[in-house]
């Protein structure tokens, strides 16, 4: 039976995923430069060790409400097809085992830009995890904006 590892974090209460082939690491962050004129999802820059990274805030990417960047964030740094890009997340969870058999389509009641980020979801004990497409999470030139 194949199975595949996914970092978790919630947004507003749900519960995200992805593939932990994709994450580069996950850190707690406070200081951001803003970026002017920049799509309403970057929440701002930050240096991480030498390298700039951009932050693509989650919320935004959601259709939810920006986050509030005051004190620590946290933050799911991905690797992207290019640079590393930072999702600002509200909470980290952990790395679960998922086997394949149990993955799904998303739920058809599933809509607006979530449904553009999701690619499946998985049940775990008592809560339902979407996956994101990593891709589309960190895009922000999407519709939405």
């Amino acid at each position: 039976m194949a199975s595949r590892q996914f970092a978790t974090f919630e947004v507003d209460g749900q519960l995200f995923g992805v593939e932990v082939h994709t994450v580069q690491e996950v850190l707690s962050y406070n200081e951001y430069t803003p970026v002017p004129l920049a799509p309403k999802a970057v929440g701002g820059l930050f240096n991480l060790r030498g390298q700039v990274i951009a932050a693509v805030d989650l919320r935004v990417q959601l259709g939810l409400a920006r986050q509030a960047l005051q004190g620590p964030v946290m933050n799911v740094i991905l690797r992207g097809d290019g640079e590393p890009v930072s999702l600002l997340v509200d909470k980290i969870g952990e790395v679960v085992d998922l086997d394949d058999e149990t993955f799904e389509p998303p739920p058809d009641t599933l809509s607006g830009p979530t449904r553009e980020l999701v690619v499946g979801t998985f049940k775990l004990d008592g809560r339902l995890m979407l996956a994101l497409d990593v891709n589309q999470a960190v895009d922000t030139y999407r519709a939405t904006n």
